[in-house]
């Protein structure tokens, strides 16, 4: 790591391995459409950060391309790959999907062609997903580069500080604090970063995962069921974070979380109007088969964007 108050330098851009070519809307929608919370766009390059890297992408000639600072370039060239799902054939698994019988899911894989899923760590899941709880993306956004800036262990100092256009981070890139770190935090610090009452469910979180060596990494192996409902265990996580955790950070695609445009999507387009998430999440899994969680992305972009018409 550079060393705090010694700017970093960067490496040049390079072409990312593999057959991923997403739009800029497709893009836009993979790192900023809900999945994360650490990605920021400024002039036509995205600037994120997890667990211990920092990393940009852009887009040329319709080809992928990243650059991180210096001192993490080997770090995030071995952990990018993963963290973009690139070992997975995206394209056969939304071949798999029922959009030649299913119309309205058919419109939304086109309106998106390439969009996956990302595999993020998957602790760093959990602590994004409660944050979430009744909140939009930009403003869970906030509350996590809050708890980076102020609970966060220091990665390296930004090469242009200016160019995020980010409200906190001052000239250093932090992480995400460990829930080991998160269990010292007094609740009442973990309020100051705007969690309001979010603040006691991961400050009980904190505390269960503390006196639970080892639970997080045992849950995260687990088939799905077995997970979700160890997961179910923790303060403040309902059916819905569960999926979200169990989807974009273990990977586990027959995960369909429900929020309110995946209700919307689903009373609008599948005639569920005035069925229960519970209900709702059963269909999802039941009608779009083990992969549900990648229709369920599907379906939430399209009904972000084109919802309204």
């Amino acid at each position: 790591m550079t060393p705090i108050g010694k700017q970093a330098s960067r490496s040049d851009w390079q072409k990312l391995s593999g057959d991923w070519h997403p739009s800029p809307d497709v893009l836009a929608e993979t790192l900023d459409g809900g999945q994360s919370f650490r990605w920021h766009h400024a002039d036509g390059v995205w600037t994120g950060s997890w667990a211990v890297c920092v990393a940009q992408l852009r887009l040329r000639d319709g080809a992928l391309q990243w650059r991180a600072p210096t001192p993490l370039v080997k770090t995030v060239a071995t952990a990018l790959p993963r963290y973009l799902a690139l070992d997975r054939d995206w394209t056969g698994l939304t071949g798999s999907l029922p959009w030649r019988s299913d119309a309205h899911l058919a419109q939304c894989v086109a309106a998106f062609p390439g969009l996956r899923i990302l595999r993020q760590p998957f602790g760093e899941t959990l602590l994004g997903f409660l944050c979430s709880a009744t909140k939009q993306i930009v403003q869970i956004k906030r509350m996590c580069a809050l708890l980076a800036e102020r609970h966060g262990a220091p990665l390296v100092e930004r090469v242009d500080p200016n160019a995020l256009n980010e409200r906190v981070g001052g000239n250093t890139f932090h992480r995400l604090p460990s829930w080991t770190h998160l269990a010292d935090i007094p609740e009442k610090k973990l309020r100051a970063c705007l969690l309001g009452f979010r603040a006691k469910y991961i400050h009980g979180t904190a505390k269960f995962l503390a006196a639970r060596p080892g639970w997080l990494e045992e849950t995260e192996s687990l088939p799905y069921a077995a997970a979700k409902a160890r997961l179910l265990e923790l303060p403040g996580v309902g059916e819905k974070i569960a999926d979200c955790v169990l989807l974009f950070g273990a990977g586990r695609l027959e995960a369909f979380p429900v929020d309110t445009w995946v209700l919307k999507s689903l009373a609008r387009r599948y005639g569920l109007d005035g069925w229960k998430p519970a209900a709702v999440a059963h269909f999802g899994r039941t009608h779009f088969g083990p992969l549900a969680g990648l229709a369920q992305q599907y379906l939430f972009a399209w009904e972000r964007k084109h919802g309204g018409r």
